[in-house]
């Protein structure tokens, strides 16, 4: 054991969850780890109020927060994402004639890492550093939409969760929950004036070795313009970006 315990304690709490398939109860961290259980209780308790563990109540089970999520998300950033999404992204610019961008997920919002701008095409709100609704982003609903159903639940338990913009995009739980749903039968994410009227975009998600997904890359586009074939582009710019992480397409949660 290291000269600070608790940090070792709940470091190992975090590998372990994060080798898991999916929560798990408190008597399995106990065991695999060897911990006590009030050592544990007040442990995951104290992770939970940081953030990097979540409570599902109703399973009795413990699973990765988002504050994990955006430690995980924050090494994508400032390591191999941006250096190797940047051409494909010039690529898909290319070939659709519209901006596009790539974003991750920073708790209830996604933050804007890319843009590449499309020559001609006017400023977009998602500059570099710019952070948005993941709600009511299509590649904010392209990540959520590959999450855990559980961990989307933890993320928007009730209407005061969600926030709106232009008085568009769902409202409550049950809406989130339809809409990614139709997202993950049509393999892509859609956003109609939500973040800015007159704009529209689509989006698809990039995927780690587990099948986690750690960011969204979309093309945005005026309403009512038609861009052949761009879904199957974004999704083409996707499936690349997921490769060249070391990444999988397939993952079952829900």
């Amino acid at each position: 054991m290291s000269q600070v315990p608790a940090a070792t304690r709940a470091l190992r709490v975090l590998r372990f969850l994060a080798a898991q398939p999916g929560p798990v109860p408190l008597d399995r961290i106990m065991s695999e780890l060897d911990l006590p259980r009030s050592t544990a209780y007040h442990l995951v308790n104290t992770m939970i109020d940081e953030g990097f563990v979540t409570h599902l109540a109703d399973e009795r089970r413990y699973g990765l927060g988002v504050a994990a999520f955006e430690v995980g998300s924050g090494y994508t950033r400032q390591a191999p994402l941006q250096r190797i999404s940047r051409r494909p992204l010039a690529e898909l610019v290319d070939r659709t004639g519209q901006s596009a961008h790539l974003a991750v997920l920073h708790g209830r919002d996604v933050l804007y890492v890319i843009e590449e701008r499309a020559p001609g095409r006017p400023p977009l709100v998602t500059d570099v550093g710019v952070r948005l609704p993941a709600h009511l982003t299509a590649s904010g609903r392209a990540i959520l939409a590959a999450l855990p159903a559980a961990q989307v639940r933890a993320a928007y338990p009730d209407k005061a969760s969600f926030v709106d913009r232009h008085g568009a995009g769902p409202t409550g739980p049950r809406q989130l929950a339809a809409l990614l749903s139709d997202t993950r039968q049509r393999g892509f994410a859609t956003e109609d004036g939500e973040v800015t009227p007159g704009l529209a975009s689509v989006a698809a998600g990039v995927l780690d070795h587990n099948g986690y997904p750690v960011a969204g890359v979309a093309v945005t586009h005026p309403t009512g313009d038609v861009v052949p074939r761009l879904p199957e582009e974004v999704r083409r710019t996707a499936a690349e970006l997921t490769r060249r992480l070391g990444g999988r397409a397939t993952r079952s949660t829900h």
